[in-house]
């Protein structure tokens, strides 16, 4: 295992959707392996496979906010197949989007049918900050961000940020 560079907002990739993954090998594995230690590493709850560079739709997740308890999972093709019409909000952050913090309204419960890594197919319902988890996650498979869930202005404002970042970053 070993942890990869997170891709940061304003690379253009975050904005592309990701290629289903036709069988699942060593590689999906392998994959799946870095990405939980990077994961962990950055520390995070959730992460699209985008996020370290790969256009695959893969994400990890481990909500359990116990080190010495981790939950790993892992979901290979995933697609939500409903929504609750009830609503939550948690507060979302994002690794590709470090330092910025905003409430989301999203479905309170969701049904994900996905593929596990010994290539069998599963569903879940999933609900509270699992549920936000996955939603959010997914998203990223198809080039949508947290930020896209909040007002106009706020994006802007935090698109603009990270613009200006990556351009002092790239004089250096």
């Amino acid at each position: 295992m070993s942890t990869r560079p997170l891709v940061i907002l304003p690379a253009p990739q975050l904005r592309l959707a990701s290629a289903p993954i036709a069988r699942v090998d060593d590689g999906v594995r392998k994959l799946a392996e870095d990405m939980l230690e990077t994961m962990y590493a950055a520390p995070g709850i959730g992460l699209a496979a985008v996020q370290v560079g790969e256009m695959n739709r893969l994400i990890t997740i481990d909500v359990s906010h116990d080190e010495d308890a981790r939950e790993p999972r892992v979901f290979v093709n995933p697609e939500i197949l409903w929504k609750s019409e009830e609503m939550s909000v948690y507060e979302e952050g994002c690794l590709s989007i470090p330092e910025f913090y905003e409430e989301v309204e999203r479905p309170a419960r969701v049904r994900v049918r996905y593929t596990n890594l010994a290539g069998e197919p599963e569903e879940i319902e999933a609900d509270g900050l699992l549920a936000t988890c996955l939603q959010h996650e997914i998203d990223h498979l198809d080039g949508v961000l947290f930020i896209d869930h909040i007002s106009r202005l706020k994006r802007e404002r935090v698109t603009k940020k990270f613009i200006k970042a990556a351009k002092e970053k790239a004089r250096i």
